[in-house]
């Protein structure tokens, strides 16, 4: 049951430090362009903690399958971040 809900976790946990840290930033521009690449890692080491530390909730049998499922993770987050984003943005310009 635990490996259905490992990868939305850990894009949650991703996602909201990425979010926290842009917000403590305040938008840096070298900052955004690096927030995939910030994000794949954030999630690979999520998922070397989670395999280590949770040993039931990542059904793997070795480290590289959690940290390619982590950093999978990590840009999942990234993409629900941009889904978001674009939402947003065209109920704006409906709304106009």
């Amino acid at each position: 049951m635990y490996e259905i809900t490992t990868i939305p976790a850990l894009a949650a946990i991703v996602y909201t430090i990425i979010d926290i840290t842009k917000t403590a930033c305040g938008g840096d521009a070298k900052f955004k362009r690096f927030i995939p690449l910030i994000a794949c890692v954030l999630g690979a080491i999520c998922g070397v903690v989670a395999f280590y530390c949770v040993p039931g909730m990542m059904e793997t049998q070795n480290i590289l399958v959690a940290i390619v499922l982590g950093a999978a993770s990590g840009l999942s987050a990234t993409g629900t971040n941009q889904a978001v984003k674009q939402l947003v943005k065209s109920d704006t310009k409906e709304g106009e």
